[in-house]
């Protein structure tokens, strides 16, 4: 078998699908790409998406990049596609109490693995962003800047992406005091006065040391017990 690169750079005005592509060539599709969205974030659920693209020409993704590099409007456009283009798509949610119990890498690992698995179609290699992911039920890479470098990754960032965001777009309907819609539960400066004022709600990770600062602090509107 034909050795797989352990290192891909993306290059200015690349093709997202040439990796993929190449991949498949060499026997080792169905590619299956994974990225997840909320890592970083301090309230709101952990999302993970595993996708696997048709790969052959005329089938691609209109707009199709980086979830980062998109604007919303354009993200929701390409989530349409994907969904109606992919071969295979699984989402897995992990609740903030869930990453708080299992730790937020951890729970992203697992996640990972669980959305692989939940595939219809068994990918034969899979790209995650970053780093490696072991127990994938097939041959992985980790790939620096997976979601410009692998098409499918960047599928699973969008996937990913629209479906954690709408569901912050629903948690700033239970609890609109945190402004949840406008920076999805990352810790901005409007997200932390309102979480020094209010106090942690039950969407707020307290293994996160910011939440853990307030949960501690005396809150003066007990804002989240009235609301929920």
């Amino acid at each position: 078998m034909t050795p797989v690169p352990r290192r891909v750079a993306p290059r200015r005005g690349s093709s997202p699908y040439g990796y993929d592509r190449a991949l498949q060539r060499r026997g080792l599709g169905p590619v299956a790409g994974v990225d997840e969205a909320g890592r970083g974030a301090c309230a709101g659920p952990l999302v993970v998406a595993a996708v696997v693209l048709p790969l052959a020409p005329g089938r691609e993704v209109d707009e199709l990049a980086d979830s980062k590099l998109l604007t919303p409007a354009a993200r929701d456009r390409v989530y349409t596609r994907v969904l109606d283009r992919a071969v295979a798509v699984a989402v897995v949610v992990v609740e903030a109490q869930e990453v708080d119990r299992a730790g937020v890498h951890r729970a992203d690992l697992e996640a990972m693995r669980r959305a692989v698995a939940r595939l219809d179609v068994r990918p034969g290699f899979v790209l995650t962003d970053g780093f490696p992911v072991a127990g994938l039920g097939a041959t992985g890479l980790g790939v620096w800047k997976g979601d410009r470098v692998s098409a499918c990754v960047a599928a699973a960032s969008v996937v990913a992406k629209v479906t954690r965001d709408r569901l912050m777009d629903g948690l700033h309907d239970r609890w609109p005091g945190y402004g949840f819609a406008t920076h999805k539960g990352y810790s901005t400066a409007e997200h932390m006065h309102a979480l020094e004022r209010l106090g942690p709600c039950p969407e707020h990770r307290r293994s996160y040391a910011n939440v853990a600062r307030a949960a501690h602090r005396p809150s003066p509107e007990q804002y989240w017990e009235d609301a929920g």
